[in-house]
């Protein structure tokens, strides 16, 4: 079962944000915190939807970054300026992109793009008006989270696993007691019926990752695109991922020898992307920066 739709999942997890840029809410007995970042333009509807809900901001005491990339990290700046208490969790890597003026420059124009992609202020209002930019004091003040740490919230403890390939700064969290998996783009993007693969950073990484989140029991795999997966698809996600990945691995190959040059291997790439799912969420200029990153490791 597919959950798109804002609301309560599970006792004590809320699927928030927008279906292509998820948000969860977790509360324990003690604190609350908001697991991935999401793009900046959710911000209206996120700031509505705690209204709708009855969510007390002021119990929300951490926020998860789970990797480092334009469309995860948006509303942290915005929640951080708001909630000067909150804390903010990112990998050690994942800081050192926050703090680099250039990083924050494309991830800007990024997140400009995809807004003015899925309909700009007109679908999510004046979201530009908000504080959602970056600054480096945000970074200086972050805490840094490691494989095997745990952050209790009291009732919940969430786990975190370090899973690079995606990008090198990933890492995905686990609530045991809920059976919940929160994996970023750490494993497939679940498109419709679809697992889209996005190893940017390193394939084999990716796949080692994989194999890792697959020893955890899932119930849930909350995702960060197109929503919260329940039940039995979720038990196998994992699995699915891994082939997913084998079968986008064998597209790259054969893809590079098919075309002249990287470039044109990429550009063939994104063309067919998008002639399979023309509303998929990112611009095809982000998204050949992808599959330049991806074919790159094709290269001898």
């Amino acid at each position: 079962m597919r959950i798109r739709k804002a609301g309560k999942i599970d006792e004590g997890l809320w699927l928030l944000g927008t279906p292509e840029s998820c948000v969860y809410l977790l509360e324990g007995q003690s604190a609350s915190a908001l697991v991935t970042a999401a793009m900046p333009y959710v911000l209206p509807e996120l700031l509505e939807q705690f209204r709708r809900f009855g969510i007390r901001e002021d119990t929300i005491q951490h926020l998860l970054i789970l990797h480092a990339h334009f469309d995860h990290v948006g509303i942290a700046p915005f929640m951080k300026r708001r909630h000067p208490d909150l804390k903010l969790y990112a990998s050690a890597r994942a800081w050192e992109v926050l703090r680099n003026p250039r990083a924050l420059d494309v991830m800007e124009m990024f997140t400009k793009k995809v807004a003015d992609r899925l309909g700009g202020e007109k679908r999510f209002g004046n979201w530009t008006g908000l504080d959602w930019r970056w600054s480096a004091d945000l970074a200086s003040s972050g805490v840094v989270l490691e494989d095997k740490q745990e952050l209790d919230l009291g009732g919940l403890t969430l786990e975190i696993l370090s899973t690079p390939g995606h990008s090198s700064c990933s890492i995905s969290a686990y609530v045991p007691s809920l059976k919940a998996l929160f994996p970023s783009d750490a494993a497939a993007i679940p498109y419709e019926e679809e697992f889209i693969i996005a190893a940017g950073s390193s394939m084999e990484t990716f796949v080692r990752s994989l194999e890792k989140l697959g020893k955890k029991e899932t119930r849930l795999v909350c995702a960060d695109h197109y929503g919260c997966i329940a039940g039995e698809p979720a038990a196998d996600f994992i699995e699915k991922s891994l082939k997913a990945t084998l079968d986008m691995q064998q597209l790259l190959a054969q893809t590079m020898k098919e075309e002249a040059s990287l470039a044109a291997a990429a550009r063939k790439l994104v063309e067919r992307h998008f002639n399979l799912r023309p509303d998929y969420f990112v611009d095809p200029a982000i998204l050949m920066v992808t599959y330049e990153k991806m074919l790159k490791q094709y290269v001898r």
